[in-house]
């Protein structure tokens, strides 16, 4: 027995609140920290721990899983920048590997991530000194080499910002090869800093403002016309427009451009093309609300039907499928997602099972912290049932005691088909009375022996409240709606970490 040591409870540990809890492998806490992650503080973890410990994981795991999670997180998630963390994290390790020139080209997306990318790399190898870059990776050079042919003159000058690196900086480093006249053409602008000043809703504004109007009446006029002018020209993207509704109807823009802006967020290409992150149509929705205006409520009915345009692919669950959701809006759900952001962890988990709600057929929703409740909402209002919840959080507390939700099952002998569960997976017992989520799911199994529990990890901290290796509790993680396209390949046999490395072609 010296040798042969016996397996049980080796993959329990502690949470952040001293409770009980199941570790994750290497894979799958990759996987939840990754799609989790804005590289902000978070309630128990702060954000140059996450880097830190996504570092060390990175280290356990297979490169090439590593550079399929990257290339997942932002072209399927839509993360800007935990992908450029990892490409830079992975050539430390593997720095002669051509895998690393090729997750390069996949992740840069924008031009302005070519000069994010290698700030990240000056700050992870805390390069100083007036050759600080003198050294860079070699297949991190040949990535960038390649990205800087993606990108035409607008799309330069639109990120050509002063900032530390730039993107003339980033040209002498990385020697990209011209494809032709042309481009070398576009390169020698950079180098002279010669690239045509773009016409953008930031830049068109900025020249506004720096002018003098005689009264704050005609300064209003101005910009109202302004924003006439840019929506009229079509060139203000899907995320600019939603970020500006306040400012739009502020500067008291006709009726019909009202209309333009309506019809524009409603539209089901505009939608599916913006690739927004829930959460933005939430905070687009909420701003809205604040404004005293006559077509206020034209623009929020807008942003609704953009909700359940980009809903509508929702797989969902149909008439035979009883689903119970249930939000964690506990006090450590209670932080916002970037140091930006008014949105807090615990709007994303609404938001997603608002969604989902949509799709499914038979539901009941609720919320839990010192206490479990129920509040089911219409199907269609997905903003406003989240708007709702909102309002009633504090009807609950602020602990996380996730265990009162199957308690409750039990005590109703309620048979539910899926126990879906909105949290950070930091879940304990405020009312000592030994019963945790892990024991009471057993007992439920004998209710409802063909129950499934889904985990949506929001947050990634490394530890689950139930052990999801017993077959019928899964994990998914991330902020976007397209995790629920995860919950499909469940019922087909798979799961999150099968989905990445079949989606995900190198």
């Amino acid at each position: 027995m010296k040798f042969n040591q016996k397996t049980k409870g080796k993959n329990t540990t502690t949470n952040h609140e001293g409770e009980k809890a199941y570790t994750l492998n290497a894979q799958l806490e990759l996987y939840t920290a990754v799609v989790t992650s804005s590289l902000s503080n978070q309630f128990y973890e702060k954000a140059d721990q996450k880097i830190a410990r996504i570092r060390e994981l990175i280290s356990q795991n297979d490169p090439v899983f590593v550079a399929k999670l990257a290339i997942y997180a932002r072209e399927v998630m839509n993360l800007r920048s935990i992908p450029l963390v990892m490409a830079v994290e992975l050539a430390k390790i593997h720095a002669g590997d051509a895998l690393v020139s090729q997750l390069v080209s996949r992740i840069v997306k924008r031009a302005d991530e070519i000069t994010e990318l290698l700030s990240y790399y000056q700050l992870a190898n805390q390069a100083t000194g007036i050759k600080k870059l003198g050294k860079l990776s070699k297949q991190i050079q040949k990535g960038l080499a390649l990205t800087f042919n993606q990108f035409d003159e607008y799309q330069f000058a639109k990120y050509n910002r002063e900032t530390e690196i730039k993107l003339r900086d980033a040209l002498f480093l990385v020697h990209p090869k011209a494809k032709d006249e042309g481009q070398q053409a576009l390169f020698d602008k950079i180098v002279n800093d010669a690239l045509q000043v773009p016409y953008t809703w930031e830049v068109e504004l900025s020249k506004l403002g720096q002018q003098s109007f005689e009264t704050s009446e005609a300064k209003q006029a101005a910009f109202g016309a302004k924003w006439e002018e840019l929506i009229d020209s079509q060139k203000v993207g899907y995320m600019a427009i939603m970020r500006n509704l306040r400012n739009i109807l502020e500067a008291s823009v006709s009726e019909a451009h009202i209309q333009k802006v309506a019809d524009y967020l409603s539209n089901q290409k505009a939608v599916q093309n913006s690739k927004q992150l829930p959460f933005r149509f939430l905070a687009a929705y909420r701003e809205l609300l604040k404004v005293p205006s006559v077509h206020t409520s034209q623009l929020l009915e807008a942003l609704e039907k953009a909700v359940q345009i980009s809903a509508a692919n929702i797989q969902g669950f149909g008439e035979d499928t009883k689903v119970l959701l249930a939000c964690d809006v506990s006090g450590s759900m209670q932080r916002p997602v970037s140091r930006n952001s008014k949105i807090l962890t615990y709007d994303i988990g609404l938001m997603l099972a608002m969604l989902l709600q949509n799709r499914c057929a038979h539901v009941i929703s609720g919320m839990f912290g010192d206490t479990w409740k129920v509040l089911n909402m219409p199907r269609n209002g997905i903003l406003a049932n989240v708007d709702a919840f909102y309002k009633r959080e504090g009807e609950v507390g602020y602990s996380t005691n996730g265990y009162l939700v199957i308690k409750d099952l039990i005590a109703k002998k309620q048979v539910m088909d899926k126990v879906m569960l909105f949290t950070d997976c930091q879940l304990w017992n405020s009312n000592y009375s030994g019963e945790s989520i892990a024991n009471l799911w057993q007992k439920y199994k004998e209710i409802a022996p063909q129950a499934k529990m889904y985990l949506f990890d929001l947050a990634g901290y490394g530890t689950m409240p139930i052990d999801i290796k017993q077959g019928d509790v899964f994990l998914i993680a991330g902020w976007s709606d397209k995790i629920f396209g995860i919950l499909e390949s469940i019922e087909n046999g798979k799961d999150a970490l099968k989905v990445i490395e079949e989606q995900i072609i190198l």
